[in-house]
């Protein structure tokens, strides 16, 4: 094969029998490929039958009255959320829930960023640390509340065993079911012990991403260490410090399984999801339990949405 020129000057691909070859809008289109989408189908039926359409249902439920018990199924407007907020029961949970969240975001966020700025800094055995690490995150957070059942029992728990020995207590205690923000306080620290590593895998992201050109120059400049970490490393880090406190919200505004399995049924722990729990599947009122489900979800979001638009800033290097 030859190259040659039209008379308009463009470069031609020349056959082999001297002619001028088909320009490339003529030639022959490769037929269209199926196979690439039956391959993704599949996957994205799936996802709209897992989320979709059990969101689409809980937006209708909110606004109907679902009593098997007491049939028919008929609308009823706003009349489940009015319920909802006139119950004392859903006002505590609430309440429970808002602890929850602020203790949880709050504390795991700080322990996250001193743990990050920690394992930045390459010592011996901070790979194995690492990974040690992850493994209370990894634990299903049933399996989180019984091994930690065995701190707070009030009977034979290792808390009360230390506490005695060291003649802090005269007696064992009871640590959860009494008092509510004691109540409250030792059920968040067992989602704070599981959702803080990946929190702090996330903040010591970002932190690796920063250039080590930055910290030398802060200390040519005489900077000290607390100068150097508020000036340079929180900004720097806040995407991933952002992230890190999102995960946090929605985690902590949806606990459901430590109150459940350390504290029962008992109001002074109960969150929110126990309570749409309650009346969705022993009141029987699935209108209620959906109109829940969907205060809950939207709380998820505008929480979510005020601390990126709080916290979030661009970072450019």
């Amino acid at each position: 094969m030859s190259i040659g020129i039209h008379p308009a000057g463009s470069p031609s691909a020349v056959g082999a029998d001297g002619g001028p070859r088909p320009p490339e809008s003529r030639r022959r289109r490769r037929p269209f490929d199926l196979l690439p989408y039956a391959l993704v189908t599949p996957l994205t039926l799936f996802i709209v039958g897992l989320a979709i359409v059990p969101a689409a249902f809980t937006i209708g439920g909110a606004f109907f009255r679902m009593q098997p018990l007491d049939p028919p199924t008929r609308f009823s407007g706003l009349d489940n959320f009015r319920n909802l907020f006139s119950d004392a029961a859903v006002r505590t949970t609430i309440g429970n829930t808002t602890l929850y969240v602020l203790i949880g975001v709050l504390v795991s966020t700080v322990l996250a960023i001193a743990m990050a700025v920690t394992l930045q800094k390459k010592f011996a055995g901070r790979g194995v640390l690492i990974a040690v690490l992850i493994l209370p995150w990894a634990l299903p957070g049933v399996v989180s509340a019984i091994v930690w059942s065995t701190i707070w029992d009030s009977n034979a728990g290792l808390l009360n065993s230390v506490l005695t020995s060291f003649h802090l207590i005269d007696h064992y205690q009871v640590f959860l079911g009494q008092n509510r923000l004691v109540t409250i306080v030792a059920i968040e620290l067992v989602q704070i012990w599981q959702i803080t590593p990946l929190s702090t895998l996330l903040v010591l992201a970002s932190l690796q991403n920063i250039p080590g050109d930055v910290y030398e120059a802060a200390n040519l400049d005489g900077c000290s260490t607390w100068s150097t970490f508020r000036r340079i490393t929180l900004p720097l880090v806040r995407p991933g410090i952002t992230v890190a406190m999102v995960q946090a919200v929605i985690v902590t505004l949806n606990v459901f399984d430590q109150p459940y399995v350390l504290n029962g049924a008992a109001p002074t722990g109960a969150s929110l999801n126990m309570q749409t729990y309650f009346i969705s599947f022993q009141n029987l009122d699935f209108g209620e339990g959906y109109a829940l489900s969907l205060l809950i979800t939207v709380a998820t979001l505008v929480m979510s949405f005020g601390v990126l638009k709080l916290v979030y800033r661009a970072v450019e290097f």
